[in-house]
């Protein structure tokens, strides 16, 4: 097993390498990037160009077709400022010495700083992490808390009424859109036409550093009720119904048939040897499952209930072509991402000895 281990190690290097090389080749041909947007937000500042080269007064005459000719008031921007921008932000240098310079830093996990927001991005990430971990890690946990019981007792009144409409709750359920559902709960719950049970938004009220240790608990799990509700929505159906069909499988084979002949009971047979086999495929997914919930995110979840999250992160830097923010992070997360693949290898061999990748 350590030598699998070893080998997927080995593989996440240039795995890792490739995701980082299309990424950033794509970039190159996406227009508007971080130059260009500074001086979009600066058409028109005013004096904000003051500073650089003693005032708009002093600065050079715009030629007809030039760069400066392009902005308002006749002001311009100096190509020495330009100049200045792109060497700051290294556009100075061809892109394969650009690349190679920002991987030897992500090596020493050095990911630089925001362009538009002046904060390295690890203490951006570390800023809006709690926002994502509260989703992932509750949304998952309440999704395979509910699934799991609800999924096994569908497996076992397989056919029956209760099968019928639980599936039809599930499937209507998985059809909403979850920004519609969280919309809904807004309406509902937290000051629209109904009740106001529910704070509007954020993570944590005002008067959060005032409140005592079971204060703050209350206020965060009041704050976090609707968004966790929202996201979690959808996932019920597909964990759900993952579960019954496993437990399906399992009791329709011959070990099964066999236990209930030596005259075992149907919970020992269902919980004792169904068990373990049928649920391999979804405990072991959970950290995958999690990650993806945690790292990608819901822009839309965060946005409609005001959480700033990683969700609204990664789309704000995206948007403004933020590259060390979208660099840095999808370096973070895509190593995060294989690891936890491993990871979830290694969970398989835990929950059933029998397997072994190794011997594969």
């Amino acid at each position: 097993m350590a030598a699998y281990i070893l080998r997927r190690l080995l593989l996440v290097i240039p795995t890792l390498f490739g995701i980082m090389v299309l990424n950033f080749v794509l970039t190159q041909f996406v227009p508007g990037g971080p130059i260009e947007q500074i001086l979009a937000r600066m058409e028109g500042g005013g004096d904000v160009f003051a500073g650089i080269s003693g005032g708009g007064d002093s600065l050079p005459e715009a030629q007809p077709g030039s760069l400066q000719d392009r902005y308002v008031g006749g002001r311009g921007l100096p190509p020495e400022f330009i100049a200045q921008l792109e060497k700051e932000f290294g556009f100075d240098k061809p892109p394969l010495e650009r690349f190679i310079l920002m991987m030897w830093n992500y090596i020493r996990f050095d990911f630089g700083t925001s362009y538009f927001r002046s904060v390295s991005v690890v203490d951006l990430v570390l800023e809006k992490m709690p926002v994502s971990i509260t989703l992932g890690l509750w949304s998952t946990l309440i999704a395979y808390l509910v699934s799991i019981p609800l999924g096994i007792r569908k497996a076992v009144r397989d056919g029956s009424s209760f099968d019928t409409w639980s599936s039809s709750i599930i499937i209507a359920a998985y059809a909403i859109p979850g920004f519609l559902f969280a919309i809904m709960l807004l309406v509902l719950f937290a000051g629209g036409s109904y009740y106001q049970w529910f704070p509007l938004r954020g993570l944590t009220s005002d008067n959060w550093d005032t409140l005592s240790l079971p204060g703050k608990i209350v206020d965060y799990f009041w704050h976090i009720t609707l968004p966790v509700v929202a996201s979690t929505i959808s996932a019920f159906a597909t964990l759900t119904l993952l579960t019954k069909n496993s437990f399906l499988d399992e009791i329709k084979k011959q070990y099964v048939m066999t236990a209930r002949a030596k005259g075992l009971s149907e919970g020992r047979v269902l919980y004792g040897h169904v068990f373990r086999n049928a649920m391999l495929i979804v405990i072991a997914g959970f950290p995958a499952l999690f990650i993806g919930v945690f790292f990608g995110g819901s822009l839309i979840i965060e946005t409609i209930f005001s959480l700033d999250g990683l969700g609204r992160l990664a789309f704000e830097a995206a948007v403004s072509r933020d590259y060390p923010v979208i660099f840095g992070t999808l370096f973070f997360f895509g190593l995060m991402g294989l690891l936890i693949g491993i990871v979830s290898d290694l969970m398989y061999v835990w929950i059933d000895p029998r397997i072994d990748f190794a011997g594969r």
